[in-house]
């Protein structure tokens, strides 16, 4: 399988096939800067989160569903999460290191593999035992997609550019999570519960169609393939705990702890939230979802526009308080207030995903072209691990505090994320190497 472009192109810059001076600027700057081999890349990388995405949420939306078919308890349902999320620090780590010692195109169509293989596999689960180890399994794949595709296409991006590149790349997440949505409606509306949660999980063979496109059209960065070719210290779990970035990889880690641990919290419950707090139907349910997704999908690409304008750091702060003022505020609409929930689904989605548009940028700034993906890797999937126990942690105090009540604590998770920015440097405008 050969992932890598013919070798008398490791000395073509990328972006040379843009166009004429000025056509980086506009709203689509940002695309055609990347040039012909970069905007392939930025496809894949869009389509392989994208449908991560909706793989990830045929869980979550099958929630009730899946309690009421096994007979499961809050904290049963919320372990499904947890176990996702811990065993994606694992296969995140790993693709990290996959991506600097074969390729980041190479690792990138591992974990699309693995996540589709096992998400189809949770449909035939005959039990709860049985689904929770292949939905770990599927974490596997779900760990390490977004960090490898979004080193690739960072690896493409102009510093001018890349924290709006990037936070495209982002938002390829709502893009699947509003896929899933339509799918969830449409299938639980026409099919028995007790079947329709295994269609859900069927219908996670999609990401195949990506992995034929991607191994044939999609390459490596020519500097990348040089650095990874010249270095004698690739893929080293060791490198990312010297002293020259060991304070780099403790905080990076805190980040996206507390990000993601607030995020999850409530990407895992809201539709939960809907349907058992709220008393919503699939319809309705999936009809509110639709402005939080929308909100998600706005934010992601705004969140993009500014971590290069504000820069990385500012960026995050702002949005961690105010995803911190949106949870609560959701979380404590008055029992009737139906609209007002609907309404303020959009500033919530948009918060919580306008904080994430930075990431893919930053943590790539933050490590050298050598041990980029394991840095990367490193840090956002172990800041997935640890921020998992935040919906676990919900799940087991929705039965005495309620869902939405519970919610509240994911806010915790925002405030945990701005401390850690104390100990990380601005990196915006800065050129990778």
């Amino acid at each position: 399988m050969s992932t890598t472009p013919p070798r008398q192109a490791a000395t073509t810059d990328p972006r040379s096939a843009a166009t004429e001076p000025g056509a980086a600027d506009g709203a689509f700057g940002w695309l055609r800067d990347l040039g012909p081999r970069g905007r392939r890349a930025f496809a894949g990388a869009f389509g392989g989160y994208a449908l991560d995405s909706y793989d990830y949420f045929t869980l979550p939306l099958s929630m009730v569903a899946l309690a009421a078919y096994f007979g499961l308890d809050s904290g049963q349902t919320g372990l499904f999460t947890t176990v996702t999320l811990v065993v994606s620090a694992v296969g995140g780590a790993l693709a990290g290191v996959l991506a600097d010692r074969v390729g980041r195109v190479r690792a990138l169509l591992l974990t699309v593999i693995t996540y589709a293989v096992f998400t189809v596999a949770c449909g035939f689960a005959p039990n709860f035992e049985t689904l929770l180890v292949f939905r770990a399994l599927q974490g596997l794949g779900f760990g390490g997609e977004w960090a490898v595709g979004a080193i690739l296409v960072a690896e493409y991006a102009s510093a001018r550019h890349r924290g709006r590149t990037l936070g495209a790349v982002q938002s390829a997440w709502a893009a699947g999570w509003a896929l899933a949505a339509v799918v969830y409606t449409l299938v639980f509306s026409f099919v028995d519960d007790d079947l329709a949660w295994r269609v859900m999980f069927w219908t996670g063979a999609l990401p195949a169609l990506l992995v034929v496109w991607v191994r044939r059209r999609v390459h490596d960065a020519p500097e990348a393939v040089a650095a990874r070719e010249h270095s004698t210290e690739k893929g080293s779990f060791a490198a990312i705990f010297k002293p020259g970035l060991l304070r780099t990889t403790v905080f990076a880690g805190l980040l996206s702890t507390g990000v993601q641990g607030g995020y999850y919290t409530l990407a895992t419950w809201v539709p939960t939230y809907l349907k058992s707090d709220r008393g919503l139907s699939v319809v309705g349910t999936g009809g509110y979802l639709t402005f939080l997704i929308s909100g998600a999908f706005t934010g992601y690409l705004t969140g993009g526009y500014l971590t290069d304008r504000l820069g990385r750091r500012r960026n995050i702060w702002l949005f961690a308080l105010l995803s911190a003022v949106c949870v609560v505020a959701y979380a404590n609409i008055p029992s009737g207030a139906d609209t007002l929930l609907l309404v303020l689904g959009f500033p919530l989605g948009f918060c919580m995903s306008a904080i994430f548009s930075g990431f893919g940028s930053y943590l790539s700034e933050l490590y050298p072209t050598a041990v980029r993906g394991t840095g990367q890797g490193f840090t956002y999937n172990t800041g997935r691990a640890v921020g998992a126990v935040f919906p676990t942690t919900v799940g087991f105090l929705a039965d005495s505090w309620g869902v939405g009540g519970a919610l509240v604590f994911g806010a915790i998770g925002y405030g945990l994320a701005a401390l850690a920015l104390l100990g990380l440097p601005e990196t915006r405008g800065k050129e990778l190497v």
